[in-house]
Formats: structure tokens, sequence, C-alpha cells
């Protein structure tokens, strides 16, 4: 019998969604699984949760939460056997998306269903993780305005996540407003550069600013390599003009980025470089050493989805 645990994160998102989970649970024991139930109380008794379900040796941990829920989880299993999945129940939503789940409609019943049965039907694969200083992320990891921006705004109160695009916009043109960009130095096997820069981001997947921007179409999450994107600039202007950019495609080819595929980099500064990791805020102490770890993660897929996110097509079955 296959075996999962559900882990709920009830902070995540910007309902409650404690009805939604125990549906979700509910369709994987109707399939002939095994299930457990579980609700996070705190940051530390998620990490508790994640772990406990590791070593009880079960196939599966489903979470249920946001990208900095399903970052956490991914960054404990590095190397484990438990495959992971997610209930897109957070804010954003990022990796649910970049599988093809979009999140459940919560005025269209049956939808949270859906989903669940997706995974149950699903296919487990292994990815990339990227590491920070010994930090692991699945998602990004990167320096600048955007990570001054989440380390101003996170943890955010339910009441802030109702409208999450307006709030980030005006907390990040309030943070342009006056900063002089920050002083960096990149290199990477190959190459370096050194200026004033708006962003510097490691990307193992496509998306980026809450799944509003494809900074990195070309990224795949199985490529043993990391999308490092650097966006140029000082002033609020040049904010306005890359993340046009970046909103109509034009910054692949187009003047003002900096970029490059890499296995490894190092992000160089005079001072402790405010970052986020997969969204969650966090500063680090230069120089931040990043790098891949290849296939350090089995990931459940939702059955149908995924396309174009992977380089390989091997894959492993569910079958009990």
């Amino acid at each position: 019998m296959r075996v999962a645990w559900v882990v709920h994160n009830p902070a995540a998102g910007r309902f409650p969604s404690e009805s939604l989970v125990q549906r979700a649970a509910a369709v994987f024991a109707a399939a002939g699984w095994s299930v457990r139930l579980e609700t996070a109380a705190r940051r530390d008794h998620l990490q508790e949760l994640v772990l406990r379900c590791a070593e009880s040796g079960a196939d599966v941990l489903v979470v249920a939460g946001g990208d900095g829920t399903v970052g956490l989880a991914a960054s404990l299993l590095r190397g484990r056997e438990t495959a992971l999945a997610v209930l897109p129940t957070g804010t954003a939503n990022v990796w649910a998306r970049e599988l093809g789940t979009p999140p459940p409609h919560w005025a269209q019943r049956g939808t949270i269903e859906l989903i669940a049965e997706r995974l149950v039907n699903g296919e487990i694969r292994q990815v990339d993780l990227g590491e920070a200083n010994g930090r692991a992320f699945l998602l990004w990891a990167g320096t600048g305005l955007d990570a001054r921006v989440v380390n101003l705004v996170e943890p955010r109160r339910r009441v802030d996540k109702v409208l999450p695009t307006t709030l980030y916009a005006i907390h990040a043109l309030r943070s342009a407003r006056g900063w002089g960009g920050l002083d960096l130095e990149v290199s990477w096997p190959g190459g370096r550069v050194r200026g004033r820069y708006l962003v510097a981001v490691a990307s193992n997947i496509r998306s980026y600013g809450g799944g509003l921007l494809r900074l990195a179409p070309e990224a795949r999450v199985d490529d043993g390599l990391l999308d490092f994107w650097i966006l140029e600039g000082k002033t609020i202007g040049d904010t306005v003009v890359r993340l046009l950019q970046v909103a109509r495609g034009v910054h692949l080819t187009g003047s003002g980025f900096v970029h490059f595929r890499a296995a490894q980099a190092e992000f160089r500064s005079s001072s402790p470089l405010a970052m986020h990791f997969d969204g969650e805020p966090g500063t680090v102490q230069s120089p931040v050493s990043l790098r891949v770890l290849p296939h350090e993660l089995r990931v459940l897929l939702p059955s149908g989805g995924a396309g174009g996110l992977f380089q390989s097509q091997v894959s492993e079955s569910l079958e009990a």
C-alpha cells in the first residue's frame, strides 16, 4: 500500500484551507492510499513533520501551502526517497503552476478533488535543487531590489495576501525610490561581471515575480544547471524599464541584462546581502556561493502537466 503524509500549513494563502486539504486527503484514501493528515502549528513544527514523514519511509509528502512551504519541504527532503507533492493553497503557488496545477477555484466545488486525483495518477521525477552557502532552494535564490521587498513584507498577514500583486508593486516602487542599486561582483566558470545592479537571481524554473514574469524560459529543473539573470540599473526608472522588458519577453535579446547558465557562481559584495530563497527572506554573508545539486529531490508530478519544464523524459511509476 502506498503511504502519503498530507501536511498542511494553515498560515499559507489568502483564505483558510482546512476543508480543502481534508477533501484532498480523502481522495488519496479513496484511491487505496494509507493517509496521515497533519497540521503544522508553526514553522519549526512544519520542519519536524517533514522530517518525521521522511524518516517514516512514506512514499509521498503532500504539502498544502505556498512556495515558501514547498521550498522548506524540498530543502529537508533533499537526497531522500520520499517524493514531494503540492496542494496549491498558498498565495502565488508558482511551483504548482510550473507543474501545470493552478490553485483550486474557491467558488467552484470539485477543483481540489481534481488536483488530488491528478496527483494520485501522477508520476515521480527527479529534479535539481540549488544551494546558496549551504541553504537549499527549489525555485530561486536572489538578491537586490526584490530581496529588499521580500525582507520588508514577509511574513505577511492574511489580509495582506488578498491583493498580493498590488502590495508587492507598492513596496517595490517605494524601495526603489532613492535606491542606487546593489554594488555586486558575480563570477562563474568562464565569466565575471561587476557593477551596480537592480537584481541578481539564480533560477531553477521559468517563472519569477510571483509567477507574473517568464524570466528564464529556457530553464529546466533536471538539466544540472541554474539560470542566472542580472538586471542592470540604479534608478526607479531603470526598474520600470527592466520589468517591462521582461514582461514583453524582449529581455532575451535586449540590452540591460546579463544572462548565463552554469552549475555554480558566486555573488560578492562589501556587506551582507539581503536575499530571498523561494520567496522567503534571509540575509547572507558575502561571498555567496551558489551551486546546483543535480537530481537531489524526488517530486510527484500531477498527471497531464509540467510540459516543457523537464529536459529528460525519464520517470518512475507510482504502482503499488
